[in-house]
């Protein structure tokens, strides 16, 4: 199969690059119709992965006062991309996100057939709204949260959470970023259709991250502890913190460790390369 990695200069797409050794990389404007059938036509590639999109930085607050730009390549870009391959019977995976939903959802988690139920933020409001759309479409859409591994990378969730004086503590769903990668390549090699949500089981709070943090890496580092209602006091925009369901994954035999592990894991990796 010949992949093509749309946003491979990206966190994730250049991990794809590294799953995939063989796959091309692009990283043409996804919102350009234009350029996307160029780089389409000349690689002529089995399978599209869409990992382009803008998440903000330093994080969503970004997207609030860049509407036009976030927009155009979490919403005009994939639609555009979905067209081209639709035309072309290009196989079309997407990268698309958990933090379109708030809660546990009763105890249950969301699961994929769930509609989104948070606009707290123009991010999440794109992300939900390119989800919907191209669910009724024959693409792999997956969904992860707050990505992170055992690299130095300012995208990983525990670089960014090491920054902050303060941290939530809400439970939420997490992706370990290689498992993420392990369960994607999977699903992409028997082209699979549909939604997953791909996250580690079990729930943890950021909060919880940065004690596993200084347990494991930095005795020395301070934090303050967060609670929700103190959130809007230091963020523009909202915050998803949501549970998702991971069983229909498992019912497709991919089995992920629990999120603290995972966590612990990518720790132990960065104190290494320290």
């Amino acid at each position: 199969m010949k992949i093509l990695v749309f946003g491979a200069k990206g966190y994730l797409g250049s991990q794809f690059l590294t799953r995939f050794p063989g796959a091309v990389a692009s990283d043409v404007d996804i919102a350009d119709q234009k350029e996307i059938e160029r780089v389409l036509d000349a690689e002529k590639p089995d399978a599209v992965i869409n990992a382009a999109g803008k998440t903000g930085k330093p994080n969503v607050d970004w997207c609030e006062t860049h509407k036009e730009e976030t927009l155009r390549s979490n919403v005009t870009g994939p639609l555009l991309l979905l067209d081209a391959c639709q035309k072309r019977g290009i196989y079309m995976v997407h990268l698309s996100s958990g933090c379109i939903y708030e809660g546990d959802n009763d105890g249950k988690g969301f699961t994929e057939a769930d509609p989104p139920n948070f606009s707290g933020s123009f991010y999440s409001r794109t992300k939900g709204w390119a989800d919907q759309i191209l669910r009724d479409f024959p693409v792999l859409i997956l969904r992860l949260r707050m990505p992170f591994d055992g690299s130095q990378s300012d995208r990983n969730l525990i670089m960014k959470l090491k920054r902050y004086p303060k941290v939530l503590d809400v439970q939420n769903s997490l992706t370990s970023l290689p498992d993420f990668l392990t369960a994607a390549q999977t699903l992409i090699e028997k082209k699979k259709t549909g939604t997953y949500n791909i996250v580690n089981p079990g729930s943890i709070s950021p909060y919880r991250v940065m004690e596993l943090y200084r347990e494991i890496i930095d005795p020395a580092h301070s934090f303050e502890r967060l609670t929700l209602d103190g959130l809007p006091g230091v963020v523009k925009a909202g915050r998803s913190n949501c549970i998702l369901s991971g069983e229909k994954l498992k019912g497709e035999g991919i089995t992920l460790p629990h999120v603290e592990e995972a966590v612990r894991s990518a720790l132990g990796l960065i104190r290494l390369a320290r």
